[in-house]
């Protein structure tokens, strides 16, 4: 388990807020990483694992018009699977990849073409329809690779979502547990 994971459910944890990820280039792994910390069930509501692009239509809510114009690899359906799995499985926040791990290109998009998002509730708007960041990524190496850093780039994006959140009482509960740093 990385150390993104583990931070992850402790801010989760301590805002009482939940996770659901829908994934299609990792095909799993980050509901792996996320489930590999202790105390995980407290915060994570599950995944969906939407290899298939038509499954990224019939169980995400994909736009189908946007899915034949553009492919599955397009950042505006991860921002739609990030929502849709958030809706879907009734969390507070959404994470979502989508890309092309190799061997081969998909969809006209070339090996190492990558986009992750995160749906979120706005700040200061409870019940909200949230709001959504998608990070475009170019990645190098072999499909293992490519994939395992998938799984990183979605983490640090959660993450910097939630560190963005955070009020100032969480601040002071991490400055209380840093040693008032």
């Amino acid at each position: 388990m990385s150390s993104a994971a583990t931070e992850l459910v402790r801010l989760l944890t301590v805002r009482g807020e939940s996770l659901a990820v829908a994934e299609s280039l990792t095909g799993g792994l980050v509901a792996a990483e996320i489930t590999a910390v202790p105390g995980a069930s407290k915060v994570f509501r599950g995944s969906i694992t939407a290899y298939a692009t038509e499954l990224k239509r019939e169980l995400l809510g994909v736009d189908g018009t946007l899915l034949a114009d553009r492919g599955a690899v397009d950042p505006q359906v991860a921002a739609e699977m990030a929502a849709g799995v958030r809706k879907a499985l009734g969390a507070d926040w959404g994470v979502a990849t989508t890309g092309v791990a190799g061997p081969d290109p998909q969809d006209g998009q070339s090996v190492g073409t990558v986009f992750v998002a995160v749906d979120g509730p706005l700040t200061g708007r409870p019940g909200s329809a949230g709001g959504g960041k998608v990070a475009a990524l170019r990645l190098n190496g072999d499909r293992t690779e490519i994939r395992m850093e998938s799984v990183r780039s979605v983490l640090a994006l959660l993450l910097k979502e939630l560190a963005g959140e955070q009020t100032g009482n969480e601040r002071a509960q991490d400055t209380e547990r840093n040693g008032g740093f």
